[in-house]
């Protein structure tokens, strides 16, 4: 059965999403892996790192659901380069001709907001306690991580050179680490200035990307916690850059593009 799909990107972090009205079985299980798995194989499928599922909710409140899937076939509980390619998505299918929506997700409900300049600004909900700050060992190297959920788990290592680090080789390996239980995404940040925060990311189910929202917020929650930046700053990563806000017993605000890169059907 063919599936009408298009491509889309938060700085590099790419995404397949089903065109409304397509079926796709949601039924947990191997079908449902396989699927995803073949849709994301970006030799001989579409290729992507997940695929995004978007199901109306309440129109009338601007309410819509939004199923993750991670290239692995696995099941993400928030994804915040997602969320700001699903607020476009809505817009641009006529779902809605609002320009703020409720977008619930395995780990409760966020709130993009497309901006008059094209950019989406996401109220990605309050920091969420994880384990605190722990310590890893990869590849004999030892680490300090500051761990933080954004309704998925993170854990951000503040290095001095970001250019010096193995995140092929050490991400594959603290993802999985006895701690983790659920597995885990792995930040390397370095702070550039009072403003700028350098980093990158191997994300949980999907290996090295060039962006991550919810890695960027938490990246800059843990350098608050630590007292190594302020109010706001720029998450630079290898796709591009993200601003992230947060005060102190607020939500965390991510704001960044978001990009449709073509249509097609797959057989």
């Amino acid at each position: 059965m063919s599936l009408k799909f298009s491509k889309w990107t938060g700085l590099g972090n790419d995404f397949v999403l089903v065109e409304p009205g397509e079926s796709f079985d949601l039924t947990p299980g191997a079908a449902l892996e396989k699927r995803v798995v073949d849709l994301c194989d970006r030799r001989f499928g579409i290729g992507a790192d997940g695929v995004v599922v978007v199901t109306p909710v309440n129109v009338a409140n601007n309410e819509f659901e939004m199923r993750i899937f991670n290239a692995d076939g696995s099941e993400a509980a928030m994804c915040g380069n997602a969320t700001r390619c699903v607020a476009k998505f809505i817009q641009s299918r006529g779902l809605s001709q609002a320009s703020e929506f409720s977008l619930h997700t395995k780990s409760g409900i966020v709130k993009p907001s497309v901006l008059t300049d094209g950019r989406v600004c996401v109220n990605m909900g309050l920091p969420r306690d994880f384990l605190g700050s722990i310590k890893l060992t990869a590849d004999t190297f030892d680490f300090t991580g500051e761990t933080v959920s954004m309704g998925n788990p993170h854990t951000v290592i503040f290095v001095d050179d970001i250019e010096k680090i193995q995140l092929e080789k050490w991400g594959a390996i603290l993802e999985v680490d006895k701690i983790f239980p659920d597995r885990c995404n792995i930040e390397f940040a370095q702070i550039v200035n009072a403003n700028t925060i350098r980093m990158r990311v191997w994300e949980r189910g999907c290996g090295v990307t060039m962006a991550c929202g919810t890695g960027s917020c938490a990246t800059l929650v843990a350098a608050q916690r630590t007292g190594r930046i302020g109010l706001e700053a720029d998450v630079v990563l290898d796709g591009g850059t993200l601003h992230i806000k947060h005060e102190e017993g607020g939500p965390v605000f991510m704001t960044g593009p978001a990009k449709e890169v073509f249509k097609g059907e797959i057989v």
